[in-house]
């Protein structure tokens, strides 16, 4: 089904000083495309895990071709809160609304594609939403459906709801139903993984024609026209285009031809699916004539809902060497790959340690525009501009960074040091909670720079460093904001 895009035109022209010489035209502005991938861990690249036992040529490329972040983290290690943090530049924490019942984005609050619609950009979004509409989850299928994607800055918009095992299963163009939910589809499992792995969805209702296999080609398919429809725009604006895919997460399908492509189940074959259709994005891009002037970001939202049995059985490390999957506050749930290209301006084949967050991206594309942040949005968001192109600083871009766990567990780093004010995973690995006997340290406490995998709790034996990180995500709290 082809796009009916609302394009913005505009044009700029170099007018002649009083001098009568030319004045240089503005740099264009760049497009922007944000690919995010849903539930992929930091070890399931190959670029970023040599032994990964998923293939992933694709992503292997655009970092050869543009800059890898080995400590990019997602603000939540679960679907909502990422993506909020991501499109509005705030930590979820700071958001109580509930997505059961209404939209979680406040009205008139600056997301990332209102922004740049603010500043000439034409802006789409393809794939998953998962910030909750007005009414919540009672979709009146023959009404608008008001605070999703086209309510928040995105002039287009085809995707879903929510998760693919999150019933009702239905696609939205803009604000309205495709096609109503009106049928039953049963639930939806695999022998010999846990419930929430494999071809796991839950029964619900489900419009007709909806086929959950057909879904990541469907919105990479949906992403390729898009970009090939801009690229027939040579006069128009720049865009961003936001494409959340909805694999690897389950249900795991992947199709026929990637069946047996990897070393690691059907999980390895549907990281290698993904891969494919990131592929099938960037040559679009290429095609396009549209590569050389486009900042193409990949990252996943959270970590991978892989066990310690799994990384037995398969010697597949989907977490890579850090501590945990989705749902925890340990590394695992959070660390994330993360990769930029934008060719000329960040250097191919190159790497940054600098610690960044998704949160960062709201004041890292208002920076892109030449315009800085207004002051009441963005309020947890850092600009990462002078890291791609490979300015020097003599500062850390951040002076912390929080990640919320499952169970609205709050992890703060600085540095070298992370704090976890409790005992267990805080998510989805057990044990999650842990009570403290007496005598026992009450939290976690870890030099990542000497023990990335989380294994030594250094809470007991450095208290200054706990009282001084304990005071500083009070402080966040209090003053609702941690931009300067």
């Amino acid at each position: 089904m082809k796009w009916t895009s609302l394009f913005i035109l505009f044009a700029t022209a170099c007018a002649p000083t009083r001098l009568g010489a030319a004045e240089a035209a503005p740099a264009p502005k760049p497009n922007i495309v944000f690919i995010m991938a849903d539930d992929m861990g930091y070890g399931d690249v190959r670029c970023f895990n040599p032994q990964s036992k998923a293939p992933t040529p694709n992503l292997d490329r655009l970092a050869a071709q543009g800059m890898r972040f080995t400590d990019a983290h997602a603000p939540g290690s679960v679907c909502i809160p990422s993506r909020y943090g991501l499109l509005t530049g705030r930590y979820p924490f700071r958001n109580r609304a509930n997505i059961q019942k209404e939209a979680l984005i406040e009205p008139g609050r600056v997301t990332l594609a209102s922004l740049l619609r603010d500043r000439g950009y034409a802006t789409a979004m393809v794939g998953k939403w998962h910030l909750g509409f007005e009414g919540g989850v009672d979709f009146d299928y023959g009404k608008p459906l008001a605070g999703g994607p086209f309510s928040h800055g995105f002039q287009n918009f085809y995707g879903m709801h929510a998760s693919l095992d999150i019933p009702p299963y239905f696609f939205i163009r803009n604000d309205r139903a495709v096609a109503s939910a009106s049928e039953t589809v049963p639930a939806s499992s695999s022998p010999g993984v846990s419930p929430i792995q494999g071809a796991f969805w839950r029964e619900g209702k489900i419009a007709p024609g909806f086929r959950h296999e057909e879904v990541l080609d469907d919105f990479s398919r949906k992403a390729v026209e898009y970009v090939e429809e801009r690229g027939k725009q040579r006069s128009g604006s720049p865009f961003f285009l936001y494409l959340a895919l909805a694999a690897p997460h389950t249900p795991w399908l992947p199709a026929p031809a990637f069946r047996g492509k990897s070393q690691a189940g059907e999980y390895g074959d549907f990281v290698a699916h993904v891969d494919a259709a990131v592929g099938q994005v960037l040559k679009a891009l290429d095609q396009s004539g549209l590569a050389k002037n486009t900042l193409v970001i990949f990252t996943s939202d959270n970590g991978p809902v892989w066990y310690a049995d799994d990384v037995r059985k398969y010697g597949h490390a989907s977490s890579h060497v850090y501590r945990g999957m989705k749902g925890d506050a340990w590394e695992g749930g959070h660390r994330m790959p993360f990769i930029a290209r934008w060719p000329g301006k960040v250097r191919a084949g190159s790497t940054s340690s600098d610690t960044i967050c998704f949160t960062d991206m709201l004041a890292t594309f208002a920076d892109l525009t030449g315009k800085p942040l207004p002051e009441n949005a963005g309020e947890d968001s850092h600009s990462i501009l002078p890291v791609l192109e490979g300015r020097k600083l003599n500062r850390p871009l951040r002076e912390a960074t929080v990640h919320q766990s499952s169970r609205g567990v709050l992890a703060i780093r600085q540095g070298q040091w992370k704090l976890i004010p409790g005992l267990g995973s805080g998510g989805f690995t057990q044990p999650a909670v842990v009570r403290a006997k007496a005598g026992e340290p009450a939290g976690q406490l870890y030099d990542l720079d000497k023990d990335p995998a989380e294994q030594t709790n250094l809470y007991a034996t450095h208290p200054e460093v706990v009282q001084r990180l304990s005071a500083l995500l009070e402080k966040y709290r209090r003053e609702g904001r941690s931009r300067p």
